[in-house]
């Protein structure tokens, strides 16, 4: 049992997953998502995957769908030999351009900054100058 994404249909194993396709498909382009986030849930950018799950589910359908785990259709799975190359080996020989990097280098500092802020939840004696201006 899943849900059936409100906007595209697509199924979705649980409320997190659901939660987490509406926000990354908007986030990567469809307005169509965005949009639909934006009327249900206005501040859907700044909850978590819990707390929009528990606000987007009661407006999706629930639905069945065949549960594919990763292994299926595999034969030996065994990981014998070399080591992946990790992101690397999809990439394939082509380079990774500028633009692409910044954004990485971006993403990179805003996880950062992210995960120094929640590590100082709840501790309001430790403002940082930005804050406190």
């Amino acid at each position: 049992m899943g849900y059936a994404c409100p906007v595209c249909d697509d199924p979705q194993a649980d409320a997190g997953h659901l939660a987490n396709h509406l926000a990354f498909t908007a986030m990567t382009g469809s307005d169509d998502h965005g949009a639909w986030l934006d009327d249900r849930v206005p501040d859907w950018g700044q909850l978590g995957e819990t707390e929009l799950a528990d606000r987007v589910v009661d407006h999706a359908e629930e639905t069945e769908f065949p549960q594919v785990f990763e292994e299926s259709g595999l034969a030996d799975h065994d990981h014998d030999g070399d080591l992946s190359r990790g992101g690397d080996h999809h990439r394939g020989d082509r380079e990774m351009s500028d633009d692409d990097a910044a954004v990485l280098a971006e993403a990179r500092e805003l996880t950062k900054e992210m995960l120094d802020e929640s590590g100082t939840a709840g501790t309001d004696d430790t403002a940082t100058e930005d804050e406190t201006e």
